[in-house]
């Protein structure tokens, strides 16, 4: 049976001006959506900016409207908490480009009255980081304490430091890359042309036809899942244990309980993603490479920077290993920015930054508030 996701109401705005994109394409009036947490001083400087990564959302620390489940950051986010929303100011917005209420291929084109599907223009992570500007521009918001960011958060968190050094005082980078590796793309095209070769698709005009791609979705998300994770983690977790069974069915039911995690990973995925929005949020990581426009030379993009950057690895992760954030750091001293850099032991592979860690938790608060 098709699963859609049902209607829900944002925290939203319509920008007060036209998003230009890299592509050369235009967004006329584009809808962002965001959640703000916390008390915004009289000085407007207070503020921290934590960008998502894939397949979060601007419900980093509030109940999500669909799952119905606490916010990915919950533990971070709080009052009193490592990110202390009773002394900052959090804003954290919906990509362009997603489906939880910016806009997206599942957003109405005014222009035909009908969903754009594939004929949404695609965007970048620096488009995600420019849309984030004008949100914060029509707040007013000139300055960020802080913006944070794991996995492609971290990404538009470079970003932010690239492009609008003037606005950020530190950055805050975990477990994430300046740029898309050969095997991460391959990674993603994998999950594309699993959707793609769904036949509910129907080229993304799948909206009012009442058949949603799902099974392409839950295929690309077990894929990615698996990337996610670590072998000691899977192995420590479920190693070749048998699924509610005494025996092997000698069938393709989920006789392995991993094959039944993925499974439900999948499955439980659908409710709350849109397929077209995952098309298009991971070919903008794919498109993503911070040296490109200075001609391969990264350090170049943060040249005499006044950020403060702080970079988190953990020793598990290999969907961006440590030697990443090394690049990373390098870079950042050959650019004279001052930047620090540590690397966690966790067996939970790339998902660390989402897990109880109370190690990163440490740094995280010990950064923010260095020089306060």
């Amino acid at each position: 049976m098709a699963t859609r996701l049902q209607p829900v109401r944002h925290n939203q705005v319509e920008l007060d001006r036209p998003l230009p994109l890299d592509s050369g394409a235009v967004l006329a009036r584009p809808t962002i959506a965001y959640e703000c947490y916390g008390p915004l001083n009289e000085a407007r400087d207070n503020v921290i900016l934590i960008c998502h990564a894939l397949t979060m959302d601007q419900y980093v620390a509030s109940t999500h409207p669909v799952t119905g489940k606490p916010g990915w950051w919950s533990k971070v986010v709080r009052p009193g908490g490592v990110i202390d929303t009773d002394r900052y100011h959090v804003v954290c917005a919906n990509v362009i480009g997603s489906c939880l209420g910016s806009s997206g291929p599942a957003s109405i084109d005014p222009a035909t009255g009908v969903p754009f599907a594939m004929t949404f223009p695609v965007v970048t992570i620096g488009d995600m980081a420019r849309a984030q500007a004008m949100l914060l521009d029509q707040l007013g918001i000139a300055r960020l304490h802080a913006v944070i960011g794991g996995s492609m958060g971290g990404m538009q968190a470079l970003t932010w430091a690239a492009h609008y050094p003037d606005r950020v005082d530190r950055a805050l980078i975990i477990a994430s890359a300046a740029r898309h590796s050969a095997q991460n793309i391959a990674f993603h095209e994998v999950g594309r042309q699993a959707i793609m070769a769904d036949p509910d698709w129907q080229g993304g005009d799948y909206y009012a036809s009442g058949r949603v791609p799902v099974k392409g979705l839950s295929v690309a998300r077990m894929a990615a899942h698996i990337t996610y994770l670590s072998e000691a983690g899977l192995t420590e977790k479920f190693g070749r244990q048998l699924q509610d069974r005494e025996a092997k069915t000698f069938g393709f039911d989920a006789d392995f309980q991993v094959e039944s995690y993925l499974r439900h990973q999948g499955i439980s995925f659908v409710d709350r993603f849109d397929a077209n929005s995952y098309l298009y949020i991971t070919r903008a990581m794919d498109y993503f490479d911070l040296a490109d426009p200075h001609g391969g030379r990264l350090a170049d993009a943060f040249r005499q920077s006044p950020v403060r950057f702080g970079l988190v690895s953990f020793d598990s992760d290999w969907l961006y290993p440590t030697s990443e954030s090394r690049r990373i750091v390098q870079a950042l001293h050959a650019a004279g920015a001052q930047a620090s850099f540590v690397e966690l032991s966790s067996p939970f592979g790339h998902d660390a930054f989402l897990l109880d860690s109370p190690e990163m938790w440490r740094l995280m608060a010990g950064f923010i508030e260095a020089g306060r």
